[in-house]
């Protein structure tokens, strides 16, 4: 979860594209503020005031950062 203009979001994206890409994974980037303005204000109630988030299979990992560690011990776990 992201939202336009949040340097920590941006760091988080990059940080998350590199790790993912060790598992030949992608990751989906959602701006909160943009689905809400969509119709859909879920996702910035839920998420909005601890970007960014990192959700992983629907639960969320982590926020405010990347924590590394424990989200590459749960990828693998996934293997």
């Amino acid at each position: 979860m992201s939202r336009t203009g949040c340097s920590a979001c941006a760091r988080a994206e990059e940080e998350l594209r590199g790790i993912l890409a060790d598992y030949g994974l992608a990751m989906q980037v959602i701006d909160v503020d943009r689905r809400a303005r969509e119709g859909d204000p879920l996702p910035r109630a839920e998420y909005g005031d601890r970007l960014p988030v990192v959700v992983l299979n629907g639960v969320e990992h982590s926020y405010w950062e990347v924590d590394e560690r424990r989200l590459r011990a749960d990828l693998e776990a996934l293997r």
